[in-house]
């Protein structure tokens, strides 16, 4: 698909040619894939944690198992980022990464609830442990370039609406991932673990997931062009010749970061610390604080039914969030970056803190309207105001670099969070979610003091 400029142009900075102006249906194709990548990991936030406790996972241990997605993001994505910067060929420049973390992550989706085929070789959950490692670094490896791909094409004055169509096709393929097991369990899958420790209704859901993630990939791949690199140039800059070892400049560039992503770090450091904690530990607080089922009852039609109830919530905050991303763009313009961040934020951390004072299970999808608004908001806003810092040649490394401070809160998190549910909680890991939602609040405030170059240049004109 053609790059089509539309009569408005973009205003650039002095030597260079304004970039062209894109049509809805070329911003949406390029973000499709997206939406697979986030189907896969809706499968995988929704279940891997039951997944785990079916093999024979205690809840305390479960940050330590959560910990090799951030792991793997952490070194992953600065490398992708770094090569995708250097890499042109007939493919583009970062449509074969997309294609190669598709084709590894959808075999991955497939093995993952067959772990316990290979028990033979190892423990069910130490295979299983090592196909969420294999699915982390193939999601990465595909997401990481989209990032930087938004921030290629599309001007200034449209990135905000580029994220946010991004973000609400991240949430379509989030909805769907996350209620897709109950919906199987509607329709009569079985929902009862078997020989494998997996129930049907998870693992026809994680082949389906595999068939959208390479679908939709596919078709970012084949409608969507990229600037050669002599076009590319004249919209954004001759980047600066590196030679030497590509981690050497990784080192240096982090170093040498843009102020405006140092002071988003300590946002994502709040924010991905209560999204991990969410993520791990929700469908236990509620089994137990909701349901009232006891820590150890994990294979039960109940406690699974706590897990279809999670699974279904989290499919809800995320088709908010996939409404809510369009708006965005008009919020945003109305009252700042930085206001529209926070209070999305607030909005999150009442929502989580929330889920300790419910008594009724239905009323889990109303506290995820809040993460709904947050999750929105995280998708899309810290990237918007980033990508305005970033200087010419550098988006793939510095979109890469970023993800240190979506993984490293992860990483704390993983390594503290089971030995405070254990010691400091008593097992009750609903505590964690309160904690989660507090830290939001934090993340709401942190972003005020974010400086955000665009608004300063509205602010001068």
């Amino acid at each position: 698909m053609a790059l089509s400029p539309t009569p408005a142009q973009e205003v650039t900075a002095p030597g260079l040619l304004p970039k062209p102006r894109l049509n809805l249906r070329s911003i949406f194709m390029m973000s499709m894939g997206f939406m697979g990548i986030q189907f896969g990991f809706a499968l995988q936030n929704g279940n891997t944690s039951r997944i785990l406790r079916s093999f024979g996972a205690e809840v305390d241990h479960l940050p330590m198992f959560w910990l090799v997605a951030p792991l793997v993001g952490m070194i992953v994505q600065p490398i992708i980022g770094h090569y995708s910067d250097r890499t042109w060929n007939r493919m583009g420049r970062r449509k074969p990464y997309f294609l190669m973390g598709a084709v590894l992550s959808s075999i991955a989706l497939i093995l993952l609830p067959n772990a316990a085929s290979f028990s033979a070789i190892l423990p069910a959950l130490w295979i299983g442990a090592g196909f969420v490692m294999i699915m982390d670094a193939s999601f990465n490896i595909a997401m990481e370039p989209f990032r930087a791909l938004v921030a290629d094409n599309l001007p200034d004055s449209q990135r905000t609406l580029g994220f946010s169509i991004q973000t609400f096709l991240i949430g379509i393929g989030a909805v769907v991932g996350s209620k897709l097991p109950s919906w199987l369990a509607d329709a009569g899958v079985s929902q009862t673990a078997g020989t494998s420790g997996v129930a049907d209704n998870i693992t026809y859901s994680f082949y389906i997931g595999a068939t959208v993630f390479m679908l939709a990939i596919l078709m970012t791949v084949i409608f969507t062009k990229e600037y050669p690199p002599a076009q590319y140039e004249k919209y954004h800059g001759k980047a600066e010749k590196q030679k030497g070892l590509a981690i050497t400049h990784i080192f240096r560039d982090f170093a040498n970061m843009p102020k405006t992503m140092r002071q988003l770090g300590l946002v994502q450091f709040f924010s991905w610390f209560a999204l991990f904690s969410m993520w791990v530990f929700t469908t236990d607080a509620v089994a137990t604080h909701v349901y009232g089922l006891s820590g150890s009852d994990t294979k039960s039609v109940e406690y699974n039914t706590a897990g279809n109830l999670v699974s279904s919530a989290f499919g809800t905050y995320n088709l908010v969030a996939a409404v809510y991303a369009l708006m965005l763009p008009f919020i945003a313009g109305k009252i700042g970056r930085k206001l529209t961040h926070a209070i999305n934020l607030f909005a999150g951390g009442v929502g989580l803190i929330s889920i300790y004072f419910i008594s009724d299970p239905a009323m889990l999808h109303l506290s995820m309207v809040g993460v709904g608004l947050a999750w929105a908001s995280i998708l899309a806003m810290p990237y918007v105001i980033l990508s305005s810092s970033i200087p010419a040649g550098k988006l793939g490394i510095y979109m890469g670099l970023f993800n240190f401070f979506i993984t490293f809160p992860q990483i704390v998190n993983g390594i503290v969070g089971g030995p405070m549910v254990k010691h400091i909680y008593g097992g009750q890991p609903i505590y964690a979610i309160f904690l989660a939602g507090v830290l939001m609040l934090c993340a709401a405030v942190s972003v005020v003091y974010v400086y955000d170059p665009a608004s300063i240049k509205i602010k001068k004109n």
